[in-house]
């Protein structure tokens, strides 16, 4: 008897702790009510709810490609520095070399996917584990991003390029809508293609795949390349939303990235994990720092909290791992 108990204990903790889709929705409903109640209008305000959404849209479009990546079993912590380099790339290319803006943007995303693709080459063909290669690249983009601007922002930049980040379209703010669509991509890719479906049984047994006769490694480097795009799209948008182009910029947007994929259900050991689940994790970033500004919390408070969430997170992908052993 005592066995059956702790049996059905065990899954229903199980089944709380396998939290994605509808759970890590209802998670993020509770955080609205509780700020609702805590500060009002202050957090309902039309203009509020406006500003939190653009806010996380642009780690929730890194957290689209960190989703594809972690699904894997791999990891990209240098999608902070792509996101820097694309930007500043893109808006050199406006402001100091002339380029028109469509092909410095192309040139901003090329960077992104190329930084991605040799992430992907480094762990495939030099065998690097993914931490130590995205770890070199982090350094290594940024540094070019310090090298090319010299270490200023880069400013001056026409209003068609600052569209991608501040115009709306039919009233929504286009990072948002460049977010949606990202993201409806990325659901159709992983769960309607033959490749998606891979990256998915990579992750689940990437020996098993490859006996299966999936090309593992041409498959990695894709997920790495539009890991890379997504930072470069992202890079692109806030460059455009402040008007500058900074070599510091998404300086710990990577960890951000993690943590929303991994709160929005992705095992951090692979296999698992949906857009939608990422997006969720990404609000429940963005909620959560908007709650602790009208709470008033001290900014260093803030990165206590937001580290304490890091943490928690990663700490729930082991217990849901554990459940499901």
């Amino acid at each position: 008897m005592s066995q059956q108990t702790n049996t059905k204990k065990s899954g229903g903790i199980g089944r709380i702790l396998s939290i994605n889709g509808v759970g890590i929705f209802l998670v993020l409903l509770a955080m609205c009510i509780a700020l609702t109640i805590a500060v009002g209008n202050k957090f309902l305000s039309a203009s509020n709810i406006i500003s939190v959404v653009r806010q996380f849209s642009f780690y929730g479009i890194l957290a689209i490609g960190m989703c594809m990546v972690i699904i894997t079993g791999g990891i990209d912590i240098s999608v902070g520095s792509v996101f820097a380099l694309s930007g500043v790339i893109a808006c050199m290319g406006i402001t100091k070399w002339g380029i028109p803006v469509w092909i410095s943007v192309l040139m901003g995303l090329a960077a992104g996917a190329l930084m991605g693709y040799i992430n992907g080459a480094c762990i495939t063909w030099l065998k690097l584990p993914a931490m130590i290669a995205t770890l070199g690249m982090q350094s290594i983009a940024r540094g070019v991003a310090y090298t090319v601007t010299g270490g200023y922002p880069i400013g001056s930049l026409p209003d068609n390029f600052k569209f991608i980040g501040l115009g709306t379209i039919f009233g929504i703010p286009t990072p948002i809508i460049l977010m949606v669509l990202l993201a409806a991509l990325a659901i159709f890719f992983l769960n309607m293609t033959v490749v998606g479906r891979r990256i998915y049984a990579i992750g689940g047994n990437e020996e098993g795949a490859r006996i299966s006769g999936v090309n593992v490694n041409r498959i990695k480097r894709l997920v790495y390349a539009l890991c890379g795009l997504t930072a470069a799209i992202s890079g692109i948008a806030m460059a455009a939303r402040l008007g500058v182009g900074q070599s510091t910029a998404g300086q710990g947007y990577e960890m951000d990235a993690i943590a929303a994929t991994v709160i929005g259900g992705a095992s951090l050991s692979g296999g698992s994990g949906s857009i939608i689940g990422a997006i969720i994790g990404a609000a429940i970033m963005g909620v959560l720092r908007n709650g602790l500004v009208l709470l008033d919390v001290s900014a260093y408070w803030q990165q206590t909290v937001i580290g304490i969430v890091i943490i928690a997170a990663v700490a729930l992908d082991n217990l849901r791992h554990v459940q499901h052993k």
